[in-house]
C-alpha cells in the first residue's frame, strides 16, 4: 500500500512498529499526537458533509472523552509517523492524502488489535488526519458554515461569533506551541510568516476567510488568532433582503448604483459586513469590464471572468522586499483598468485611489472604517494628510467631492444584526465644507420581546438623487424612479 516504508528486502509492511519516530526526524508541523481534542466535534463534522451542522454542536463540545481515548491515539499517531512516507504523500492532494491516511490508520489498529467501536474509530479517523493535514482542533469549526468569526484566545480559550453573538466554546490545544504550528501552517500556504522577529501577521485561507494572528512577545498570554469566515454560498443582495440588512427597494438602487459605474465608499465599524456588501455591489459589474483588485489579504470573491487580483506583500527577514497598497494602486493604472476595487483603505494609499476615480476609472470601489458617512469623509481626508501631502484642507475635500459619489454605511447593531443605514450621495462644496443628502436611511423604531430591534428603511423623499444623470446614460431611470417612488411611499405608510 501507498506510504509503508519498506523493509530492507523491499517488501512493504507495517508490523512490528511500536515506536514512534524521534521529533527531529518527524517534519510534520503540527504533530499534535497529545492534542486535547473534542471527538463529539469531530463526529459532528464527519457526520456533515454538507456543512450543516446544528447549532446543538455547542452543547456536544462540551462532552469529553475518556483518558483512554487519548492514549490510544498517541499509540496510533506513532505507529502512522513511523508507517508514511511525507515525500510520498504531499505529492496527493488534500482528499487523496486523506484517504490513504485511513487505509493506513485503519491496518494499524487492526495489527495492534485496538478495541473500539466503528462510530470511535471514525472519530480517532478524522482526529488524526486533522492533525496531520489539517488545522487540528479548528477544523469542525471552519466545516460550519454557521460560524462568521474564530476566534482563539491562546491554548485554552477559543470563541466564536454565531448569529451575531459571541460565545466561548470548549476548543483548546494541547498547548500554545501547537497553536503557533498551526497559525505558521496557515500563513505559510500565502507565502508569509509569523514568528518572534514578525509577531504580527495578516494572511488568508484558501477559501478567502480573513485570518490574523499576533504572536509572543505581543501576545502575552500566547498566540492569538482570529480568522472571519467567509460563507461557501456567496451571499447575494436578495439574501440581504431576507436577512432584513436592506430593503427591497433599497436593493434595487444599491444594483443601478452598482451597475451605472458609480464610484463608492462602503464604510463601517469592524464586522458591520463592508466586505460582503462589497461582494454583492460587484456582482452587478458588468462581464465585459475589466476589473483589478487591491487587497492586503485576498478575500474578495468577484464573479466575473475578466479580474486580475493582487495582493500586497509584507517585508522579508532583511526588512526588504515590502509591496505596499499604494504600489499596487499605482501600478493599476499601467493595467488598463475599468474598475479598481480596494479592499480596504486605511492609508495614504486614499489619495492614490481618489485619483484613479477622478481620471476615468469610474465605478472604482472601496471600502474603509467609520461609524458614519460624515465621518468617513473626515476619515479619508485625515489619511490623506498623514501619507505627507502637503495640500491645503480645501483642496482635498474638492478631490473627495470630485471623485466620490455614493457612500454606503453599514452597521452592526446592538443585538448582532447588520443593517445597511444610510445611502448617502456627496453633493459637493458649500465654501469650505463638503455636502451630503441621505437618498435612503435605516429608523430603529422598538424592539421586540427577544430583544430584537425592529426599524425599517426610509426614502429622505429625493425624487431625482445626483447620480439620476448617469443612471439615464446607462439607461437604468426608469428603474431608479420606480424604486425612489416605492421607498418612499413605503415610508409613508411607515
Amino acid at each position: 500500500m501507498f506510504g509503508k516504508r519498506g523493509k530492507s528486502d523491499g517488501t512493504a509492511t507495517i508490523s512490528g512498529l511500536t515506536q514512534p519516530k524521534q521529533a527531529s526526524s518527524t517534519p510534520i508541523p503540527n504533530s499534535a499526537s497529545n492534542a486535547s481534542l473534542n471527538p463529539a466535534r469531530v463526529a459532528d463534522a464527519r457526520s456533515n458533509k454538507t456543512h450543516e451542522i446544528s447549532s446543538q454542536v455547542i452543547a456536544d463540545i462540551e462532552h469529553n472523552k475518556p483518558e483512554e481515548y487519548f492514549v490510544t491515539k498517541s499509540m496510533i499517531f506513532g505507529a502512522l509517523i513511523e508507517a508514511i512516507d511525507l515525500s510520498q504523500l504531499s505529492k496527493l492532494d488534500n482528499d487523496g492524502a486523506r484517504e490513504e491516511l485511513r487505509d493506513i490508520i485503519n491496518e494499524i489498529v487492526v495489527l495492534k488489535n485496538v478495541v473500539m467501536s466503528i462510530a470511535e474509530q471514525e472519530e480517532m479517523l478524522d482526529d488524526i488526519c486533522n492533525d496531520v493535514l489539517g488545522y487540528g482542533p479548528l477544523e469542525p469549526l471552519l466545516a460550519r458554515d454557521d460560524i462568521a468569526d474564530i476566534m482563539v484566545n491562546g491554548a485554552n480559550r477559543t470563541f466564536i461569533e454565531t448569529q451575531g453573538r459571541i460565545q466561548l466554546t470548549s476548543v483548546k490545544f494541547r498547548d500554545n506551541q501547537q497553536l503557533m504550528n498551526i497559525c505558521q501552517r496557515i500563513v505559510s500556504k500565502v507565502g508569509r510568516r509569523v514568528d518572534e522577529s514578525s509577531p504580527i501577521c495578516d494572511a488568508r485561507l484558501m477559501d478567502g476567510s480573513r485570518v490574523n494572528v499576533i504572536a509572543p512577545p505581543l501576545a502575552i498570554d500566547g498566540p492569538v488568532l482570529t480568522i472571519r469566515k467567509f460563507r461557501k454560498d456567496k451571499l447575494t443582495l436578495d439574501q440581504l433582503v431576507r436577512f432584513g440588512a436592506i430593503s427591497p427597494e433599497g436593493a434595487q438602487i444599491l444594483q443601478i448604483i452598482g451597475k451605472v459605474r458609480c464610484n463608492v465608499v462602503i464604510s463601517g465599524g469592524t464586522g458591520s459586513g463592508k466586505t460582503t456588501l462589497l461582494n454583492c455591489l460587484t456582482a452587478y459589474i458588468e462581464p465585459d469590464e475589466r476589473v483589478i483588485t487591491c487587497e492586503d489579504a485576498a478575500e474578495l470573491q468577484l464573479q466575473q471572468q475578466h479580474v486580475v487580483r493582487l495582493e500586497t506583500r509584507p517585508p522579508n527577514l532583511e526588512g526588504q522586499g515590502a509591496v505596499f497598497m499604494r504600489d499596487l494602486i499605482k501600478n493599476c493604472l499601467r493595467m488598463r483598468p475599468e474598475r479598481i476595487i480596494v479592499g480596504e483603505v486605511r492609508g495614504p494609499e486614499a489619495f492614490d485611489l481618489l485619483q484613479a476615480m477622478n481620471t476615468g476609472h469610474d465605478g472604482s470601489m472601496g471600502t474603509l472604517h467609520a461609524n458614519s458617512p460624515r465621518e468617513c469623509l473626515s476619515r479619508l481626508e485625515s489619511m490623506i494628510t498623514m501619507g505627507g501631502f502637503s495640500l491645503p484642507s480645501r483642496t482635498i475635500r474638492e478631490m473627495i467631492c470630485s471623485s466620490i459619489d455614493i457612500i454606503i454605511q453599514a452597521t452592526r447593531l446592538r443585538d448582532g444584526s447588520r443593517r445597511i443605514t444610510h445611502v448617502t450621495e456627496v453633493m459637493g462644496m458649500e465654501g469650505d465644507v463638503i455636502i451630503t443628502q441621505d437618498v435612503l436611511v435605516y429608523e430603529i423604531t422598538g424592539e421586540d420581546a427577544n430583544g430584537k430591534l425592529l426599524g425599517s428603511h426610509k426614502s429622505t423623499g429625493i425624487g431625482r438623487p445626483k447620480f439620476w444623470e448617469r443612471a439615464r446614460y446607462y439607461n437604468e431611470e426608469g428603474r431608479l424612479a420606480a424604486a425612489l417612488d416605492a421607498a418612499e411611499k413605503l415610508g409613508e405608510a411607515a
